[in-house]
């Protein structure tokens, strides 16, 4: 029986033996090597051209978004799954972009990190709900209308409806429609919360 080669890539050697241990527990796969940061892994992707790469985000050399689009062109069929300690879709987001197929946290249940390993070998992208939610939410936000990004500007630097209304020259209620849109574009419950969540995610620049 065929089994899919996978390297796994990780600065930690507790991480990666446990990784070792898992993938050959299961006789679908064949660990061919380990590497301890991302040139490492760069060189060891072309020289074994493997089927899977499991791959800390953070690594010296060559962190693991960095390294995505260079192990592509390397070896384009190869399956990218990023393993990180965080859990904040700036960087889930980033690496899916980059052209990663999953974006698991190290602390993942190993039944999960498993079932990540086979859906990514079977062509399917992977993420764990909580993270994916978070994921939708930040790209519901940044499909704002223009006006619902001009008034919150106006908003983040902590204005009043009233003082909105006069600067965006529209009603007072029309800034209360646009502002309760806002904040469920943001899913957040308060004005503050939609100005740090806006300034966060690049919406808005708070001086």
């Amino acid at each position: 029986m065929n089994t899919a080669s996978v390297i796994i890539a990780d600065v930690h050697p507790l991480i990666r033996a446990g990784m070792a241990a898992l993938i050959e527990s299961d006789g679908q796969f064949t660990l061919v090597g380990q590497a301890c940061n991302g040139q490492e892994a760069l060189d060891m992707c072309e020289r074994l051209q493997p089927d899977l790469l499991l791959m800390d985000l953070n690594m010296p050399g060559c962190d693991g978004v960095a390294a995505i689009g260079q192990i592509r062109a390397r070896r384009p069929d190869a399956k990218v799954i990023i393993l990180s300690g965080h859990d904040g879709e700036e960087d889930a987001d980033r690496s899916m972009r980059a052209g990663a197929h999953a974006y698991m946290l190290k602390n993942a249940p190993l039944d999960d990190l498993m079932t990540c390993i086979h859906a990514v070998l079977q062509g399917r992208k992977f993420m764990m709900p909580e993270l994916a939610l978070k994921l939708a939410s930040r790209i519901h936000g940044n499909q704002l209308t223009p006006r619902e990004r001009d008034i919150l500007v106006h908003l983040a630097s902590g204005m009043s409806n009233k003082v909105i209304a006069r600067a965006a020259g529209i009603g007072v209620g029309t800034v209360k429609f646009h502002v309760k849109s806002i904040m469920s574009k943001l899913n957040v419950c308060t004005r503050t919360e939609a100005a740090m969540v806006a300034a966060k995610r690049g919406l808005v620049h708070l001086n």
